[in-house]
């Protein structure tokens, strides 16, 4: 579980099939293992192999398929989160690391300090999206500001601008999109 509270940025260094292999900052290297479940750009992967500056993970092609991972190229920047543990808090919301969908970045609009993006979304997805509610995008807890049957937007503050890889993306570019689990979880009960 994870809580979409970006820490560390990483870069992907090789692909080699099923293999990714990212470079990291030393600190974030330091507290992984091998084994050990980590987030990258939202996606729960595990650890298959590291060193002090580097990281390898095996991708199933049914995670290939219904990410972005698949898109990345060598030196794209990739957002880290490592699990959340009993000790840790909740800042942003309850990330499992399993993606729903992809979405297409459609618009980005400066708006003073902040970033709006919009993205258009598959609408079996647009149920569990509201106006104020939570979503993951890359990984990120972000807030929706205006959620619509085939689209979402989502502020972006200077901080999270400059720490996440969210600044390098580009009109059209694809993002992985997890939606609250509380929703799913509610309209499970009805």
């Amino acid at each position: 579980m994870f809580t979409g509270i970006i820490t560390h940025l990483g870069k992907l260094n090789k692909k080699d099939g099923p293999v990714f292999i990212f470079t990291a900052d030393l600190n974030f290297c330091k507290k992984i293992r091998s084994g050990i479940s980590i987030a990258i750009n939202g996606v729960c992967l595990t650890v298959s192999k590291k060193t002090p500056r580097m990281f390898s993970v095996e991708i199933m092609p049914e995670t290939l398929n219904k990410t972005m991972l698949e898109n990345l190229k060598t030196d794209d920047l990739v957002n880290l989160e490592l699990p959340l543990t009993p000790a840790g808090f909740i800042s942003g919301h309850i990330v499992q690391g399993h993606v729903d969908a992809v979405a297409k970045l459609t618009n980005i609009t400066k708006q003073g300090i902040s970033h709006i993006l919009k993205f258009s979304v598959p609408r079996k997805l647009s149920k569990y999206m509201v106006r104020k509610g939570s979503v993951a995008v890359n990984g990120i807890s972000l807030t929706i500001i205006e959620a619509s049957k085939n689209y979402f937007t989502v502020g972006i503050i200077p901080y999270t601008w400059t720490n996440t890889m969210l600044s390098n993306l580009h009109k059209n570019d694809v993002v992985n999109i997890e939606v609250d689990i509380l929703a799913k979880y509610v309209e499970r009960l009805k």
